[in-house]
Parts: C-alpha cells; structure tokens; sequence
C-alpha cells in the first residue's frame, strides 16, 4: 500500500526532506566561483546538478535560495564545475559550511587551488575532473535558480583515463542521498541499449 503526500499542505521543508530522498543518488556538482569586486574564492558542493545540453556543451545546477555561488556567478559569469572525489569527502562537507562571504574557502579548508584555462575561478587541484563553464542563462523557479553554464573547458586527470575514457572505478564520485546520508562508489552494471529491430526479433 502507498502512502500519498500532497506537496500543497506540506511545509517546505518536509517536500525537501521528501525530493531529496528519493531523487537520489545525486552527483555533486562542487562550485568555484569568484566574487567581482574584491576577488575571493568561493567553493560549495550543489546536489541538484546534471547535464542540459550536449551540443553546446551545457551544464546545470540549482541554487536553493541566495548563495555566495550564485551571487558570484550573477556577477562574474563564471564558474567551475569539480567532480567531488571519495578522497575529498570531507573537504567537499566542509566546502557546505556557511561561512561568510569574505572568507576564502579553498584556504580555510586546506585545498590546494590550481589555475583554470579559461575562465577566472580557479580548480580543485584534487578533483580528477573541471568543467570550466561560463553562464548561459538563468531560470527562477520559487525558491532555486537553476543555473545553465555552457562547458567552454575540460580538463581530465589523466591517472583517471583507461583508453581515454573516464573509469568510473578511478573517479570514484561521491553522490548524494536525503537527510545526511552520502553515496560512496557505486556498483556498476553494463547493458547495451537494445534497438527496435532486434526487440522485435527477441519477441519472436
């Protein structure tokens, strides 16, 4: 037997607690950006992430409610997207903290940073995977902004590489599930997708 929710009488944060717990698991999308005026890094892990677009390459993440990240990319037009590795787990926790604007949080939380190609904010040196964005556009829907950033840069490890493809094994990604639970590894299956012809053929 079901259960059934009505999202229009339940309080915000119980449809949160909800989403998030069954939309999972959810690839983290670790965020540097840079604010405008005085030049401070700014690095946070967004869970609502995913691809919109291959052709041009685009990339999306939603910033629930107002986030130094968000500000910052308003602004600047910039950012990066850094894989968030099991190694990182902690540092990718710590990178939620809310700290405030003018605190520089590659430095508070002992990440090395390292030069993008192309755009201002800098990458996690760590992290095997940066997609260098620059912003494409914005859409507010009640209480996010989903954030599109056109991939103008990719820069893979090349340790996380087996025949120039990237080993989900190597990149060991972290994910996220509801409350405060994480995804570490994943278990993977392989299955080609079966075109029409030969489901026919199957069915005979």
């Amino acid at each position: 037997m079901r259960i059934d929710f009505d999202p229009q009488t339940m309080a915000r944060n119980d449809v949160y607690r909800l989403l998030t717990a069954t939309v999972v698991p959810r690839p983290i999308a670790w965020i540097s950006t840079i604010s405008k005026d005085r030049f401070i890094p700014n690095l946070a892990p967004h869970s609502f992430f995913t691809i919109a677009s291959t052709q041009p390459p685009i990339v999306q993440f939603t910033s629930v409610a107002s986030r130094d990240s968000l500000r910052n990319v308003m602004e600047t037009r910039e950012f990066v997207v850094c894989l968030a590795p099991e190694a990182l787990m902690a540092e990718v926790n710590a990178s939620g903290t809310d700290f405030p604007a003018e605190v520089d949080e590659f430095e508070a939380i002992g990440l090395v940073a390292e030069p993008s190609a192309r755009v201002k904010p800098a990458r996690v040196a760590g992290s095997p995977v940066a997609l260098e964005c620059r912003l494409h556009s914005t859409v507010s829907l009640g209480d996010g902004t989903v954030v599109f950033g056109e991939v103008v840069h990719m820069a893979v490890d090349e340790a996380v590489l087996v025949d120039g493809h990237p080993e989900i094994g190597l990149l060991r990604p972290l994910s996220r599930l509801g409350r405060n639970e994480w995804g570490i590894g994943v278990e993977v299956a392989a299955v080609d997708r079966i075109g029409y012809a030969e489901w026919v053929e199957g069915k005979r």
